[in-house]
């Protein structure tokens, strides 16, 4: 389930690009979640563990992906930490979905992500009620944000 906090989070890793640099490990880019977002997100191809083709940069190394697409990773790949989803934009919304599918994914958010119109459930941390759809989350959220 998607456990979410508003505002700020003296537990959350704030600078998600830094900590990436510090932490990724090569396979993290290879696997097929982290391919197809690179693929949707950063609108770049995965060649290898070390070189990513991006149609504006050329081949890139990893610590030059977007800043959304690292912290996707890491959720992805650290699931017991916390990281400030707000350096995600919108189009990392489905994906953030898609890892709390499988399991208890807790991000923290210091804006109001648009998660679509599909139906969802998330549980709001800073006041522990259960939304199912962006209209309930918006009324949370607009307490914190």
């Amino acid at each position: 389930m998607l456990r979410i906090f508003f505002g700020e989070m003296p537990d959350a890793i704030y600078n998600t690009e830094v900590y990436f640099q510090n932490v990724y490990e090569d396979s993290w880019i290879t696997d097929d979640f982290a391919r197809e977002v690179i693929r949707k997100v950063d609108k770049s191809e995965v060649v290898d563990s070390q070189a990513i083709r991006s149609p504006v940069l050329g081949v890139i190394a990893p610590e030059r992906l977007s800043g959304g697409t690292k912290t996707l990773l890491l959720m992805k790949n650290l699931p017991d930490q916390v990281f400030n989803a707000s350096t995600c934009g919108d189009n990392c919304a489905k994906f953030i979905l898609q890892l709390a599918r499988d399991r208890d994914l807790t991000i923290n958010l210091r804006h109001l992500m648009n998660f679509g119109n599909r139906p969802f459930q998330a549980l709001i941390l800073n006041d522990h009620v259960t939304v199912h759809n962006m209209e309930e989350l918006l009324f949370e959220a607009y307490k914190y944000v």
